[in-house]
């Protein structure tokens, strides 16, 4: 198949649902032309090719880092990729036109679709159509409510990677549609070991750790409160990421007087992250909203046992006292005690560890590709309803 695929976020820009879409992309580069459009930044090249897949990056404005877009870069994104999803139309005809994300991304793979008659599925993510922690939500703006609605609608399939993300498609949109789940996967890449003080980490302490990009939406603050407030005055909190909310977390610890236990690391390759992971004894997240979690599968790989709330696709997999603590969202308290007894039982930390690597086996990138390699072989076999030219 050819596929040209969208996401205005690809590694290395980004956070979990780029990284998610770049290892998916290049599981089916092995057995396909996947060509991949996604916002340019900095001195990244306008094309690339990695790991077998064709990358198109078109120019934004108003992008100030790697890790987060602005709301202008999120609204060029849309003219920008139009009109470079129509001059590679125009070169080789793909098969399927497949988007990341329902906004900013969706409304311009739709046009393509429509406009030249080729099937399009629609991957929602979560944050793109669901983010309690913004003011800004799609979901919370009616303008934004209508595209999503007209992009979920206009879609030749729909996919999710979670029970939760779809009914929020349901709840707020009032998509009546199926969705396909398909949770994410995790690649398993060997990485060279590297000991705590390679790493520049303390030997004979307890190390918390956290990934992510640093925003409301992560809600870092409630760990370092938390670490504030545990009952082990040499445990460090290790917050792998970065992002728009780490100088306030940084003058948060040190205004509760734990910044010498608290290290950010910024943004990281994905080999030191891996590293740091595996140096770590607990994961925790305070995170309001997820609509996967990713980042807890690739912590269950390291055999790490699992703090967080249960607010999100993360309860697909997660379960409390099995994979750690899966605590009701709000309840801080609940996440303190599951940090507390997973450190004063390390026999317990490492019941739950060899469990959710175990685990994080059975979430494969490899199974979640061959899903989606399904999904578009099903929607090629089958007649695709036809589709109305779009007037511009």
């Amino acid at each position: 198949m050819h596929l040209l695929m969208f996401n205005y976020e690809y590694p290395p820009l980004g956070g979990g649902g780029g990284v998610v879409h770049q290892q998916i992309a290049e599981q089916l580069a092995l057995r396909h032309r996947v060509v991949v459009v996604t916002s340019g930044f900095g001195d990244l090249p306008a094309r690339d090719v990695r790991n077998g897949v064709e990358i198109h990056r078109v120019p934004v404005f108003g992008r100030r880092g790697r890790a987060t877009g602005s709301l202008p870069s999120l609204l060029s994104y849309y003219p920008a990729s139009l009109r470079c999803g129509e001059a590679l139309i125009r070169e080789e005809r793909p098969d399927v036109i497949n988007s990341h994300f329902a906004v900013p991304t969706g409304p311009s793979a739709t046009r393509l679709a429509r406009r030249h008659g080729i099937p399009h599925v629609l991957c929602i993510h979560g944050g793109d159509i669901f983010d309690p922690s913004k003011r800004l939500s799609p979901h919370r703006l009616p303008v934004v409510r209508r595209v999503v609605r007209w992009v979920l609608r206009s879609a030749d399939r729909v996919a999710a990677p979670s029970r939760n993300t779809a009914e929020n498609a349901r709840r707020w949109y009032g998509h009546d549609g199926a969705i396909e789940i398909i949770p994410h996967g995790i690649a398993h890449p060997p990485f060279p070991p590297a000991s705590r003080a390679e790493l520049g980490l303390p030997d004979d302490v307890a190390i918390l750790v956290s990934v992510g990009r640093l925003v409301p939406r992560k809600a870092n603050d409630e760990l370092i409160r938390m670490l504030a407030n545990l009952p082990y005055p040499d445990a460090n909190l290790l917050v792998v990421g970065d992002g728009p909310e780490r100088a306030a977390l940084e003058a948060l610890s040190h205004a509760l007087g734990v910044a010498d236990r608290v290290r950010f690391t910024g943004f990281v390759d994905e080999t030191r992250k891996h590293q740091l992971l595996e140096a770590a004894d607990v994961f925790v997240s305070a995170t309001t909203h997820e609509g996967f979690g990713l980042m807890y599968l690739e912590a269950m790989g390291h055999g790490l046992p699992v703090v967080t709330y249960d607010h999100g696709g993360q309860s697909d997999f997660l379960d409390d006292g099995v994979t750690g603590t899966l605590a009701p969202l709000g309840r801080r308290d609940r996440l303190q005690a599951g940090v507390a007894q997973l450190l004063d039982n390390p026999a317990l930390r490492a019941r739950v560890g060899s469990h959710n690597r175990t685990l994080a086996r059975a979430h494969s990138i490899e199974t979640c590709a061959a899903a989606y390699e399904r999904l578009f072989e099903q929607l090629l076999d089958t007649t695709a309803r036809p589709h109305e030219p779009v007037i511009y």
